[in-house]
């Protein structure tokens, strides 16, 4: 096996948002307009903070699959945008048809076959590694013909943690205990942060939050404008 390894987040980074984004605005997006909120920014502020409440359970102790709480909150960010009546703005089939997008229908981000095949010529072993539900990724990665050797799956619902937990990092740094590299490669920039904390290199790439913020999350060791050029920043890095 390769001694040089790198870790790929799946959701965001591997599986583009943008289906689901289209599905909202087709719904929806003319209503969430009419008063004065912009669709997409409201489709980002719903699937994060419906994020961020799954990781608060898990946290508590008592965890929530993303996918079991996404629908029902929808309608408590309407209201906190201010829509009056929330669940009479929008219809059961329009909120079965927008959670759909996200949990069936999403597709790879462009240039990730081409990314990885790129770093797989240069030597590199390719890992996933994902907070969401391990049957909804591989779903996703399966649908769009993403090769990845099942062996190299890693789900956080097997390790008992959550990203960015640093037990999470940890546990996947001791399944290549062989490597003379580790890298961590994602679209979130406190998923790449919180690897190179726990010892990866770090590689972030911009089409999902634009701006790096190094500020707040600290320099990463390759940061590209799209996945191709990710793999060839990697890959020049590793030489």
């Amino acid at each position: 096996m390769s001694k040089k390894h790198i870790v790929f987040d799946i959701v965001g980074t591997v599986i583009s948002y943008e289906t689901f984004f289209a599905a909202l605005e087709e719904r929806i997006g003319s209503q969430l307009l009419s008063h004065n909120i912009p669709p997409r920014l409201f489709a980002w502020t719903w699937m994060e903070a419906a994020d961020l409440e799954s990781h608060h359970s898990h946290t508590s102790g008592r965890p929530k699959l993303f996918k079991n709480i996404f629908a029902p909150l929808l309608y408590r960010y309407l209201a906190m945008a201010g829509i009056p009546n929330p669940h009479t703005f929008i219809s059961s089939e329009d909120v079965e048809y927008i959670v759909s997008a996200y949990s069936s229908r999403l597709t790879a981000r462009p240039g990730i076959v081409e990314c990885f095949r790129r770093l797989r010529e240069a030597g590199f072993t390719i890992w996933a590694l994902t907070s969401g539900d391990a049957e909804r990724v591989k779903e996703y990665l399966g649908r769009n013909e993403i090769p990845l050797d099942e062996e190299n799956f890693i789900a956080c619902e097997d390790i008992g943690k959550m990203k960015p937990a640093p037990e999470v990092y940890c546990y996947v740094r001791e399944r290549l205990e062989d490597a003379e590299e580790m890298w961590f490669a994602a679209c979130h920039m406190w998923d790449a942060a919180a690897a190179k904390h726990n010892g990866f290199k770090a590689a972030w790439c911009s089409e999902w939050e634009k701006l790096p913020v190094p500020e707040v999350f600290g320099e990463m060791d390759v940061v590209a404008d799209s996945l191709e050029a990710l793999a060839d920043g990697i890959i020049e890095a590793s030489r």
